[in-house]
């Protein structure tokens, strides 16, 4: 159906992150390995605090929910840049993409707000340790979680009915490599102010808040460790939160990154790339981080190994 310059798109093409066909069989290995390794750090983060009772702590009921999330996350991104690149397609259907803007929406969203929860938690167990098992109780743990789901899915959903009245001309070329909500939006031929405000309202909201809210949380945290008097045990208390803290710099230092790589008006490929950072490596670095860093967690990896290969 044709309205003027404005035509109903039936497919996208992702012009992904090379036209060079050559590089492409080295694209598929790179992603597949990083996909590969990212799923299972991630699954074993969460069969290992899953079969681990001593584990069974408010801050790793959140990391085993980070990790579900950052399986999704990358997931929903890469399994389609991989199809692509095997079948030497870069289409994506209308339907597919607006699937995938939905669920990635869910997953950064989720990712966001998980980090925020998990540095409330680490501010109640340095700052009140006494009244920590009484506040980060179970039934509040649940319910942050909870909330946290049901944001997202509300946002991702009025996003998707927004994205419904977009009209498109006939360029659809997408200089990226999945269908990243402000790439497309600026090849919109009709009126986008509506979904800008949302963007923009809802940017504030899952960005801006629980950004400040997790440094408020290391500003009072950094005050409490200050005021202990011993070496050793201001090093006992930071290294309950430096995982964190390394996540959440990568997590916020990358997103700001490719924030101000597609702050330009014509889309490029210079988001695509630094996109790459913020789908892929940061997920895949995660279970590394907090299990390098974490003599809980390699103890509860190593009994995990050891309980594969006696049952074999």
């Amino acid at each position: 159906m044709e309205a003027g310059n404005q035509t109903v798109v039936l497919k996208f093409i992702l012009l992904g992150l090379s036209e060079d066909m050559d590089l492409h069989p080295f694209l598929f290995g790179l992603f597949l390995s990083m996909f590969l390794v990212t799923v299972l750090g991630n699954l074993l983060i969460i069969l290992a605090i899953n079969s681990d009772s001593r584990l069974h702590t408010p801050m790793y009921f959140f990391l085993s929910n980070l990790s579900f999330t950052d399986i999704g996350f990358t997931s929903t991104t890469v399994l389609k840049m991989l199809v692509n690149i095997q079948t030497q397609s870069n289409t994506i259907t209308y339907e597919g993409c607006l699937t995938q803007m939905y669920f990635f929406m869910i997953f950064a969203g989720l990712d966001n707000l998980l980090l925020t929860v998990m540095a409330y938690d680490r501010f109640v167990a340095i700052c009140h340790p006494l009244r920590y098992t009484v506040i980060m109780n179970p039934r509040l743990c649940g319910l942050l979680l909870l909330v946290s789901w049901l944001i997202c899915l509300t946002y991702s959903l009025l996003q998707s009915l927004m994205f419904l009245r977009v009209s498109f001309c006939k360029e659809i070329e997408i200089p990226h490599f999945f269908c990243e909500h402000t790439q497309i939006l600026k090849l919109a031929c009709s009126d986008t102010l509506t979904n800008d405000i949302l963007l923009y309202f809802v940017t504030g909201l899952l960005g801006v808040i629980p950004l400040t809210v997790i440094l408020l949380s290391y500003y009072r945290i950094i005050s409490s460790i200050m005021g202990i008097s011993s070496v050793a045990g201001k090093y006992k208390a930071f290294s309950t939160c430096g995982s964190h803290l390394l996540v959440v710099s990568l997590f916020y230092g990358v997103g700001l990154g490719v924030y101000l790589t597609s702050g330009t008006t014509h889309p490029s490929r210079k988001g695509s790339i630094a996109s790459v950072m913020y789908t892929v490596v940061t997920p895949m670095l995660n279970p590394f981080i907090y299990s390098l860093r974490n003599r809980d967690m390699k103890r509860a990896l190593r009994r995990l190994f050891r309980r594969g290969v006696y049952s074999q």
